[in-house]
């Protein structure tokens, strides 16, 4: 039977695009009590789970995003390590781990990825808790320390666009030059100017146009592009900037 490491785990920020809003993978936490009925907890959290002692700290974080979406090839990147020794001191998490066995004097440290998924190539899976997105700016507390979590992984987000095309990964895998630029000014939450956008990607090689156009569409249909990944392979030797 594989072991879990009581102190260890992995914290994934699963973050999505709709078409119009970022959003990020939350999951419902409830805890009632089996005498009285009565409701203790019934708050929110990222997502996230302990490591097995025979996993790679990678692995696990894969692991918990496939068992939630059912995809195995998915944009993952660590980007800190949360280690605070107050992190589960909050009433409720003290509760929580009380009620599920654990103990609430450890000191638990978690691993931050981020992840970016364009929310229809996603079926979520029920294991058990409630699963949904949430707009990243409508996600109110969250438990244990997953707001601050979120916010580091938001800004590692907003710096990393600016010198790595991983924006890609939320969008479809045909877009508009529109939807683009939708989805960056939905990262920075900010509104960016079209003519000096068009002249950014303009320069971008790996963005190949197509001899197709939107379908079922109310206004003039777009041209369609694709990211090719082999392209950018080849050409990342010269400066991404996308700066603003």
């Amino acid at each position: 039977m594989r072991q879990i490491s009581p102190y260890i785990s992995v914290d994934c920020v699963l973050f999505g695009y709709n078409g119009t809003e970022l959003e990020v993978l939350i999951v419902d936490r409830t805890l009632t009590d089996e005498k009285s009925g009565e409701q203790l907890i019934n708050d929110r959290t990222l997502t996230g789970n302990h490591v097995y002692e025979d996993e790679t700290i990678e692995d696990a974080a894969y692991r918990v995003l496939n068992e939630l979406t059912g995809l195995d090839n998915i944009f993952l990147e660590q980007f800190k390590t949360f280690a605070h020794p107050d992190r589960l001191k909050k009433p409720n998490d003290q509760l929580w781990l009380k009620r599920t066995e654990r103990d609430p004097h450890a000191r638990i440290v978690t691993i931050g990825f981020y992840s970016l998924v364009a929310t229809d190539k996603v079926k979520l899976i029920w294991k058990g808790r409630n699963v949904r997105w949430v707009p990243v700016k409508e996600v109110g507390d969250l438990a244990f320390d997953h707001n601050q979590i979120l916010e580091e992984a938001l800004n590692t987000l907003r710096l990393r666009i600016k010198y790595e095309p991983i924006t890609f990964e939320l969008l479809p895998e045909k877009f508009t030059l529109t939807q683009l630029q939708n989805v960056y000014e939905a990262i920075w939450g900010i509104e960016l100017d079209k003519r000096n956008f068009r002249k950014k990607i303009a320069r971008m090689k790996y963005l190949i146009p197509l001899d197709e156009k939107q379908t079922g569409v109310a206004h003039k249909p777009a041209r369609l592009y694709v990211f090719s990944r082999e392209v950018y392979t080849k050409t990342k030797r010269e400066l991404f900037d996308f700066t603003i």
